[in-house]
């Protein structure tokens, strides 16, 4: 880890994106299309992870990806990620989908997700990254409980290797 003055508060690596809900991005339900919608997933946590590393931040793992409810086309949805901890080089990416009835404003949340990302130096390798520490309620919640999510992928990631 880099030196404690490089720690960086979770809301500096914040990352929004808001969507339109096209016909082109939807299935023969009329609902998006769960590809798609972690197409921009992986972009927004890339986002975040970049923007606390200030490095090129590649995506290693994508677990805990939870559909909640469907989206519908014409509706708006908005995607928010930041970083909740960090390792050595790698660093947890929450990103939460909101969903919105443009013409009544009902908003819900329809999927969150855990992205591990890894930041990368000039040669290509795993690179220390500084520090990230919480400021809300919800930030605090989600670096406390990083820990464990840590330690299931790193137990996950060892069994699939056969190590």
């Amino acid at each position: 880890m880099e030196s404690a003055q490089d720690r960086k508060p979770c809301g500096a690596s914040r990352t929004i994106m808001t969507q339109l809900v096209f016909p082109q991005d939807t299935n023969h339900h009329g609902t998006m299309f769960g590809g798609k919608l972690m197409e921009y997933i992986d972009k927004t946590a890339a986002i975040a992870g970049m923007r606390h590393a200030r490095k090129p931040v590649v995506t290693a793992s994508s677990d805990s990806m939870d559909f909640l409810k469907p989206i519908r086309l014409g509706e708006v949805i908005q995607l928010e990620a930041f970083v909740t901890r960090t390792f050595r080089s790698s660093m947890e990416i929450y990103v939460k989908v909101d969903s919105e009835q443009p013409y009544t404003g009902e908003r819900q949340t329809t999927v969150t997700a855990f992205l591990t990302g890894v930041a990368l130096g000039e040669d290509g390798r795993p690179a220390p990254i500084p520090e990230v520490y919480p400021e809300t309620e919800e930030e605090r919640w989600l670096h406390e409980s990083a820990e464990d999510r840590h330690a299931q992928r790193q137990e996950r990631r060892r069994r699939r290797s056969g190590k």
